[in-house]
């Protein structure tokens, strides 16, 4: 789970900007959601922990980590106030992985390449995720359109989408303690808890 979250932190937060012109509203945010990235990692007036905590409100800002963390849990039973505790952790449990990973990740580019609708309001953004001496990697976005922003909901990384990979590691876990959303929601906070000592 903790691999597939700091993935996500390096495909958001620590490439260089895209230099090419967008041609829609998605691949726009997409790409200034990077450069923003980009631009707080490079800024060495700011102390280690300032940054941190402006990559975290990019975050808060960019993704709708509520929606991720709903998709996540799937079809597990769970009463209102369980589903609260559960997204809670999950909203924490993300922002510790990314305050942990977001320095290893500067060096890489990544060029916004065009965008196809899949559903209204639903737009895959389409990058190249290029490391210098490395491979070159297929990188997809999924934008949430139809709200007031434009939120990230999912990413994909050579084909495998990061939130559907959660969901089936979250659908294992609850399948080991019969169904118990409390203590995945305990197992995130003890995860966090150990990422942020």
């Amino acid at each position: 789970m903790r691999t597939v979250l700091a993935l996500l932190a390096a495909l958001m937060l620590g490439l260089v900007p895209a230099t090419a012109q967008t041609a829609n509203p998605a691949e726009a945010f997409v790409a200034k959601t990077i450069a923003d990235g980009f631009a707080i990692l490079n800024n060495t007036a700011l102390a280690q922990e300032a940054r941190a905590g402006q990559l975290e409100s990019l975050l808060l800002s960019a993704t709708d980590l509520r929606r991720i963390a709903l998709f996540t849990l799937g079809a597990a039973k769970a009463s209102p106030e369980q589903t609260e505790a559960f997204t809670a952790a999950f909203r924490d449990y993300a922002l510790a992985v990314y305050r942990q990973q977001f320095l290893s990740y500067s060096g890489k580019t990544l060029a916004v390449s065009g965008s196809r609708q899949n559903a209204p309001g639903d737009v895959i953004v389409r990058a190249m995720l290029s490391d210098p001496g490395g491979v070159a990697v297929l990188v997809d976005f999924r934008v949430r359109t139809d709200g007031p922003a434009p939120l990230i909901i999912d990413v994909g990384f050579a084909g495998i989408w990061l939130a559907v990979t959660q969901r089936d590691d979250f659908a294992a876990y609850l399948g080991r303690n019969k169904g118990d959303v409390a203590a995945l929601t305990a197992y995130l906070a003890e995860r966090t808890r150990a990422i942020r000592q």
